[in-house]
């Protein structure tokens, strides 16, 4: 019989905990012939045989996944401090280091020298004819690879956290926002000679959606691209603000948001590595902030450019744009955002360069209804919620005195309820009366200070 996700009985805290059952261990092997398959189709061999290679490559990936993910039905739900911080792939150890180069490396390529993976992007011509009626390109490769990602990793969080319902849906949720609105819709508009269009990103996240140029292109493509700037406007100016006072940020940062669904899957393995310094909270909070700060400037200039026909701004709009999508649109929420998982934790660019999250964060802290409400009598100090706090947020102080969780950059993804061994965190839309109390609850002292 095959071994499920073993259980380590030794007290040892720097015993390696865990042995790779049979299933992990063809997973293993899967993924390996799925990387060299993809070797061999940028070296050439994806020209002559793409279809093949195709099938190989993808196959192996999802296969692989779901084998590495099947032990996970038949342990233990939920997730567990079994030595994670002892292994080299989950605590900044060299195999991290490794991937981290790796994905870096993948992103660059994939932004600035494609070239060199040509042969490997004509392995998705098949998907990509089927699809959008056009040969694939480096975003159409990369693209596919992203959905695969989320879907895969996806089934791997489910089995780990199938014990709580709310850990389920919205894990389905962004598997599903992904899959129909950030990947196949757009290719399937690209198949009618519309024009494409993500309805699951809007401004200031997809930034270029209320600049000018964008606007002008729709608007001139007919019918269809009137709706898509009318989308794009009541989701930006009416529906963030409405949503986000009912439910606080949590509604697209982790039940919609692409970004957000790549850190929830692929990135969990790597949501302890978030730093919850108090430095690292102030830099956080300059940083996105700023980014927001630019992309709201240079969206003005750009329509003050567009209203004056460029006579009183000339080019310093266009350049303002440039430097935007050069320095935050790839570099940032590319190369960083996701090459840097191994090393500081699954949502780098959520936590300190997302103009998205920075606006709904802003809602979410001064008008809304969302807050994590603590029940500290009952705190052990475990410090679990802080461990698994991919924002960062150190959970544990809150919960200790009592205080309700009123920050900006919550997502509210409740991993921090659900690894609490005694229920002290709950997620809650209340009332906004009473949601932030700077006092905090003390057991058995009054002297403390506020």
């Amino acid at each position: 019989m095959a071994q499920s996700v073993a259980i380590n009985p030794s007290l040892s805290l720097t015993e390696e905990s865990g042995v790779q059952s049979f299933y992990q261990k063809v997973g293993g092997l899967c993924i390996a012939i799925a990387v060299l398959a993809m070797v061999a189709a940028a070296a050439g061999a994806g020209r002559v045989y793409p279809a093949l290679f195709f099938a190989i490559i993808v196959g192996m990936f999802a296969l692989g996944s779901v084998a590495y993910a099947l032990p996970y039905y038949h342990g233990s739900a939920g997730i567990h401090n079994n030595g994670i911080m002892f292994k080299s792939m989950t605590n900044k150890g060299t195999i991290a280091w490794i991937l981290g180069i790796v994905l870096t490396g993948f992103y660059i390529i994939i932004y600035w020298y494609s070239w060199m993976f040509e042969g490997l992007i004509r392995t998705f011509d098949p998907l990509s004819q089927i699809l959008s009626n056009q040969p694939a390109t480096q975003w159409f490769m990369y693209g596919a690879f992203y959905t695969l990602a989320v879907l895969t990793m996806g089934i791997r969080f489910i089995a780990r956290n199938r014990n709580n319902r709310y850990q389920v849906i919205r894990t389905v949720s962004v598997m599903f926002f992904q899959t129909g609105f950030g990947f196949l819709i757009p290719m399937i508009l690209k198949k009618l000679n519309e024009p494409e269009f993500y309805f699951s990103y809007f401004w200031p996240l997809k930034y270029s959606y209320l600049f000018p140029s964008d606007v002008s292109s729709l608007m001139s493509s007919g019918n269809l691209g009137v709706f898509m700037v009318f989308w794009g406007a009541m989701m930006t100016f009416i529906a963030t603000p409405l949503l986000t006072y009912k439910y606080g940020k949590r509604w697209y940062c982790s039940w919609v948001c692409g970004c957000g669904g790549l850190a929830e899957t692929a990135g969990d393995p790597f949501r302890q590595l978030s730093d919850k310094s108090l430095k690292a909270w102030k830099i956080e909070r300059w940083m996105v902030h700023s980014v927001l700060v630019f992309i709201t400037v240079t969206t003005i200039l750009l329509w003050l450019n567009s209203y004056y026909k460029g006579g009183t701004l000339g080019s310093v709009s266009g350049a303002f744009a440039q430097w935007y999508g050069f320095f935050i649109g790839a570099i940032f929420s590319g190369v960083i955002g996701v090459g840097f998982y191994p090393i500081m934790g699954s949502r780098v660019w959520c936590r300190f360069g997302c103009p998205m999250a920075a606006i709904l964060g802003i809602f979410q802290r001064y008008k809304s209804k969302f807050r994590i409400t603590t029940n500290g009598g009952q705190c052990i100090s475990c410090g679990n919620c802080s461990t698994f706090c991919e924002m960062g947020i150190d959970v544990r102080a809150y919960a200790q005195k009592g205080q309700n969780i009123v920050r900006a950059s919550c997502v509210g993804c409740g991993i921090c309820a659900s690894v609490c061994p005694r229920g002290v965190l709950k997620l809650e839309n209340g009332e906004e009366e009473g949601r932030v109390d700077d006092k905090p609850i003390t057991i058995g002292n009054t002297n403390y200070y506020s």
